[in-house]
């Protein structure tokens, strides 16, 4: 496995070099766009099985969103289902012989932290307007004001480091127990990095839905409640 930190160019397109988690993401990316439309395709209102499938799992998503944080579920539907599902499929990657996940890179997670951060203050200032957002820094007295827009970054950052480290360690893990033990030995591991990628990528939609609600008036976006 390479250096997460020596992330190496494979080529570059003008200025911009194009790594082995740039690529593993275009990938991912494609197969989740991909996977969508054949699954959406010819809806109807009579399921089917692979229609209910898709309904149990939007239902158990929604379910989710509103006992965390209160908040009707369909205006963070797309963001949290579409980053759960990316985080969960990068972190599976590993067992791709030869691939690494892109999670395990620095850039990818920065990334992943970056669109948190941004999505915090879109759904916040679509909750309670400019006015209202800003004054979110200013609970419970204004001396806040710093402390709270320090926190407002330093819960995004630890997002992104717990992410990384919990990744990048089980990857390395089991490069060296296969590198020790050959190829039979590390498949508890691979079993165990299953369920590991997939609390990872819960644990994170998660904390991002928190962070997200936490912006907005009473968990209810402002397009609602106008309608």
């Amino acid at each position: 496995m390479n250096s997460p930190l020596d992330a190496v160019a494979l080529f570059q397109i003008g200025p911009v070099p194009i790594t082995q988690a740039i690529l593993t993401t275009w990938g991912i990316m494609a197969v989740l766009l991909l996977g969508a439309f054949a699954l959406t395709r010819r809806l109807t209102l009579t399921p089917g099985r692979r229609q209910a499938a898709l309904e149990l799992i939007v239902t158990t998503m929604d379910t989710q969103i509103r006992e965390t944080t209160g908040a009707e579920p369909a205006p963070y539907r797309g963001f949290i289902g579409t980053l759960f599902l990316f985080i969960l499929v990068a972190n599976w990657s590993s067992l791709i012989p030869g691939l690494d996940p892109p999670t395990a890179q620095l850039e990818t997670d920065a990334a992943l932290a970056v669109l948190v951060f941004l999505s915090v203050i879109w759904f916040g200032v679509q909750g309670g307007g400019v006015a209202g957002y800003l004054r979110s820094f200013a609970s419970p007295n204004v001396v806040m004001i710093p402390l709270n827009m320090l926190e407002s970054v330093t819960r995004v950052f630890s997002m992104f480091v717990r992410l990384f480290g919990n990744v990048m360690s089980g990857v390395f893990v089991i490069g060296i127990v296969a590198s020790l033990a050959g190829l039979l030995v590390p498949i508890p591991l691979m079993a165990l990095d299953l369920l590991t990628g997939l609390v990872q990528a819960y644990i994170f939609a998660v904390l991002a839905m928190v962070f997200i609600s936490a912006t907005v008036e009473d968990g209810t976006p402002k397009s609602q409640k106008e309608t």
